[in-house]
């Protein structure tokens, strides 16, 4: 393929629009194929793998969550949203691990305060898009309600 191909469009744009769609309200369903897209062409980029973890957790597949999430996680520990993503995961294929994965997501939200708005806009989110969600409210009140 010449770089002169139309339609061929990099991984990070492919991400903007995908990430734009979503916040538009389009579905985490008709997400999914656009992100594991951009994680097969950006495989050590941990955006990716972090939003098609939460995509597969609004469409309550937890077992390829939990995947994505460890990848996620693997090659960004930093990111809080990572870790919650994991920790909803794992609480809801019943693995173990909750407890490391919300400790560190609460550690680095301490070290990193200007994301915790932008964190709990997305549990916000999470409970529009798919409401009585009882691990994303668990995970949501240990990192928030906990004194």
């Amino acid at each position: 393929m010449s770089p002169n191909t139309p339609n061929l469009k990099t991984a990070e744009e492919l991400f903007q629009q995908g990430f734009e769609r979503y916040k538009a309200g389009e579905s985490a369903k008709d997400l999914i194929p656009v992100f594991q897209e951009i994680t097969e062409r950006q495989p050590k980029v941990a955006s990716g793998w972090i939003c098609l973890s939460w995509l597969y957790l609004l469409e309550d597949q937890a077992p390829l969550a939990v995947k994505a999430a460890q990848k996620a996680v693997k090659l960004s520990p930093e990111d809080p949203q990572g870790r919650i993503n994991l920790a909803i995961a794992l609480l809801e294929t019943k693995q173990p691990g909750v407890r490391e994965q919300v400790e560190a997501a609460e550690n680095w939200l301490l070290l990193m305060s200007d994301l915790k708005a932008e964190i709990e806009a997305n549990f916000g989110d999470g409970l529009r898009r798919r409401p009585d969600w009882p691990a994303l409210t668990k995970v949501r009140s240990w990192l928030f309600e906990t004194a």
